[in-house]
């Protein structure tokens, strides 16, 4: 709790994953890959319950052991490539309403594909929130691959996607631009249930998050980043003791 407000985490991770098999539960540096969200969301000084909302009974087990809460199994109909997280939320809030009496006022969404993230910025997003009176707060990191030189293929010849002056112009000229890292997002019941929307663009803070901990993990070539940030930032804490 952080200011009188009920806090829940909710960790969405169904089972069908296609490019990577099994990717939820899939090993990283000795732990499934998982369990770093559900690590971060319990070590958090705000969040009051972690919940995983998931439809596959084996990833139900390994959160259970890493202490999260599994109140139910996603119906399937909110667990199929075309569900939307947005009603994994939704059924979660109301499951828990309607079965357990317990009103939530802030849902943190924690993607379990964001393993490099800490409670520190768990915390701040939701203390970024309540005091900037948003609707939603996410996680941002600064982009590495500049819109101004991005391309698309059209009639075999290769066109700007966007057109702009600062095409011509260095990095460090450039504007500073930031994009969502998929690590936390911190959001309003109401602005969840009555608009349904998790980010709110009207009424929107953020936290930024550097590029090193914002490792999204989509393709296998991310968890061998993963992989390699991991065992170097432990080697440096060991350095450091």
């Amino acid at each position: 709790m952080y200011k009188n407000k009920t806090i829940l985490a909710i960790i969405p991770a169904r089972g069908g994953s296609k490019r990577i098999p099994k990717k939820n539960i899939k090993p990283l540096v000795g732990k499934p890959l998982i369990a770093y969200s559900i690590d971060a969301a319990l070590q958090s000084k705000y969040i009051d319950r972690v919940i995983v909302s998931t439809d596959d009974k084996e990833i139900a087990r390994v959160a259970a052991k890493r202490k999260a809460e599994i109140p139910f199994l996603r119906p399937k109909k909110l667990s199929g490539g075309k569900a939307t997280t947005v009603s994994a939320l939704q059924h979660a809030v109301r499951f828990l309403e309607e079965q357990e009496n317990y009103k939530a006022d802030i849902v943190v969404l924690i993607q379990p594909t964001t393993p490099l993230i800490l409670s520190k910025d768990i915390d701040d997003a939701i203390k970024k929130l309540i005091r900037t009176r948003s609707n939603s707060c996410v996680s941002l990191c600064e982009i590495s691959e500049r819109p101004e030189w991005m391309y698309q293929i059209k009639k075999n010849k290769a066109v700007p996607f966007i057109k702009t002056k600062n095409s011509a112009k260095r990095t460090q000229d450039l504007p500073k631009t930031l994009r969502l890292n998929g690590g936390v997002y911190a959001t309003r019941k109401d602005t969840l249930m009555k608009k349904n929307k998790i980010v709110d663009g009207g009424n929107l803070s953020a936290i930024i998050m550097p590029r090193e901990r914002s490792i999204d993990i989509d393709e296998p070539i991310d968890f061998l980043i993963a992989e390699a940030m991991i065992k170097h930032n432990k080697n440096a804490g060991k350095k450091n003791n």
